[in-house]
């Protein structure tokens, strides 16, 4: 059974505009170890945070809509079963949501409200360097 893996919207974010990053290698060894998950609410947010003027330094909008259609081929979408109110930042809710629906073996995220919580439910919140040392 491949392993089941989660990102959160910046780290995903970073794994695409930044091509020689840590957030990319963790992308990368996810791709190759396990299932990457994502609900229609992260992957919503995900697409509004890709396409922000703001990144037009890093990635052309062309380049962007093709990391987003790379995106769309690799995940695999899961219904939330469970509302979840568990993060100092209630934003980041919805990736633990995500996480337990997906029963993931990882949360990847850099952001500190979800990594205070590791682990959660027996989930795993590695930041990507972190990730990449355990799997």
């Amino acid at each position: 059974m491949n392993e089941r893996f989660v990102f959160d919207t910046n780290t995903l974010i970073s794994s695409f505009l930044f091509k020689d990053s840590v957030p990319r290698k963790a992308f990368i060894r996810v791709t190759n170890i396990g299932d990457f998950f994502a609900s229609l609410e992260t992957i919503s947010e995900f697409k509004d945070v890709l396409f922000r003027s703001k990144f037009d330094k890093y990635l052309k909008p062309g380049l962007r809509g093709e990391a987003y259609s790379e995106i769309i081929e690799r995940i695999i979408f899961v219904d939330i079963t469970e509302s979840i109110t568990a993060c100092h930042d209630s934003k980041d809710d919805k990736f633990l949501e995500l996480a337990v629906a997906a029963k993931a073996s990882c949360l990847i995220t850099g952001d500190n409200d979800l990594l205070v919580l590791n682990p959660f439910r027996s989930i795993s919140i590695l930041n990507p360097s972190d990730f990449l040392n355990h799997f």
